[in-house]
């Protein structure tokens, strides 16, 4: 799914549009300047500092040959401070834990600067901490930013999606609100499962209990 929103894939025309364009008629360039993706497998191989690897979300604002300034400086810094990993910014990207990568990522897509972005699984690398702590990154921008994640663990779908689609084998079984979707029902339905569902005490979402 993020794979054709983003245009990883060759996509047919008519079918993705962003933010009214038709995805098949932009170029990838294009395309960056209006999502950001964190991928759940970051594969860097070469041995940039994190601010490098950071720094490179500028790179679609850029005209050929054209330096970075202050203000890309300046976003580097605010965005990786707002993903605590400013103290990292000297370290090679190859040398930090899975998590630590995974929260340079994420400075790296809000670096970016795009009204739209694509997380996938984006906590799978986090302990339940650092989790919390990157989700509320997005929670707070989602005045100013449309945040797509998948996520497979429904629990943390259902406290911070304010929409969630449940796909069952690449079909939309339910769409709406969490306390729509997220139904005993709905889940005998995908994972062949039985749970009870409670309402979460911080903002009555449904939390779901597996039955044993």
């Amino acid at each position: 799914l993020l794979k054709n929103i983003g245009k990883t894939f060759n996509v047919p025309k008519n079918n993705i549009f962003l933010l009214n364009e038709d995805i098949y008629s932009l170029n990838n360039k294009e395309v960056a300047k209006t999502l950001a993706v964190v991928p759940q497998n970051i594969a860097i191989e070469y041995n940039f500092t994190t601010y490098e690897v950071v720094l490179m979300a500028r790179t679609p604002f850029k005209k050929r040959f054209q330096d970075y300034d202050g203000e890309d400086f300046n976003r580097v810094e605010r965005a990786m401070r707002l993903t605590d990993t400013w103290s990292l910014k000297d370290k090679s990207i190859t040398s930090l834990s899975g998590g630590e990568q995974q929260r340079v990522i994420a400075a790296r897509a809000l670096c970016q600067d795009t009204p739209i972005v694509l997380l996938d699984e984006p906590t799978s690398h986090l302990d339940i901490q650092h989790q919390i702590n990157f989700l509320n990154i997005f929670k707070e921008l989602k005045t100013k930013l449309t945040v797509i994640a998948v996520m497979h663990d429904l629990n943390l779908a259902s406290l911070y999606s304010d929409e969630i689609i449940l796909l069952n084998k690449g079909s939309v079984l339910a769409t709406g609100s969490p306390s729509k979707v997220i139904t005993r029902e709905n889940i005998k339905n995908v994972y062949g499962i039985e749970v009870d569902i409670i309402r979460n005490t911080s903002n009555g979402s449904p939390y779901i209990l597996i039955k044993i």
